[in-house]
């Protein structure tokens, strides 16, 4: 058990959606074992839901687990109905939740864009707009949303999630200065290639050497862990932090910073 004294997020209250697995799972593990009491979000699959919810709890930390389909406005407003009546208030909100369809343009459909669209960015914007009274009880709060360089690189059949994490990226910088005044800070991780299981399976099915080819392309050598993203998402919720306001931190080992040759 950590010692309560070296809890610098104790007491704080954090929602991290889609953390059942991957990039999400690791940033509630990392907030719990900070102190933060974490709201657990999913769609499909408990299972992995409760399992990280009872990791956090072997904490002695609180963990609750709320489905919600980020696409449904209906169920983004059931969700904070619940944080209210289990917390009362909100202080942390990560907006990890991503999907989407990867095809080229021309064989893009208009169920695929509205449905990248609304989970993506949408959601983000009105979930936002529900954790601002919650977070107006604890007097501010600390919101994080997750991209990737795919938001201003074009990548292979990538239209939909890049404009979609393009229009995240707009909605952290407009929504850091709105709130501001309210004591809520906003800010934005893009995250490199991560090393995850749905990594893995990805790249088993279309291109097995995509994680070779990164890494060689890496300055790092390696690629970028979910704790790698944890940490960094971690640090814009402590007060240290507090000044860093509306920025879009790219977290991929100097990937992108490279012309290819």
């Amino acid at each position: 058990m950590i010692k309560e004294n070296s809890l610098p997020l104790l007491n704080k209250v954090a929602l991290v959606t889609g953390s059942s697995r991957g990039i999400g799972r690791s940033i509630a593990y990392k907030l719990a074992e900070n102190g933060a009491d974490i709201i657990i979000n999913y769609v499909r699959n408990q299972k992995p839901a409760a399992e990280i919810a009872q990791k956090i709890s072997e904490l002695g930390r609180k963990a609750i687990i709320a489905r919600a389909n980020l696409a449904k406005i209906e169920d983004i407003e059931k969700m904070f109905s619940k944080i209210d009546d289990e917390f009362g208030k909100l202080d942390i909100f990560i907006s990890n939740a991503a999907s989407g369809f990867n095809h080229p343009v021309t064989e893009q459909k208009v169920s695929g864009w509205d449905w990248t669209m609304n989970v993506n960015a949408r959601a983000f914007l009105f979930a936002t707009q529900k954790a601002i009274p919650l977070m107006e009880k604890s007097k501010g709060g600390k919101i994080v949303s997750i991209s990737s360089p795919g938001s201003s690189r074009v990548l292979p059949d990538y239209i939909a999630v890049g404009a979609s994490k393009a229009a995240l990226e707009s909605l952290t910088r407009y929504l850091a200065v709105e709130l501001a005044p309210r004591n809520i800070s906003v800010n934005c991780v893009s995250s490199g290639l991560v090393e995850t299981d749905a990594l893995r399976h990805f790249s088993a099915l279309s291109d097995s050497s995509i994680i070779e080819r990164t890494i060689n392309n890496t300055p790092a050598k390696r690629l970028v862990q979910p704790e790698d993203i944890a940490n960094i998402v971690f640090y814009l919720c402590s007060p240290e932090a507090d000044m860093i306001r509306g920025q879009v931190i790219i977290v991929d080992g100097g990937f992108t910073l490279l012309v290819p040759g």
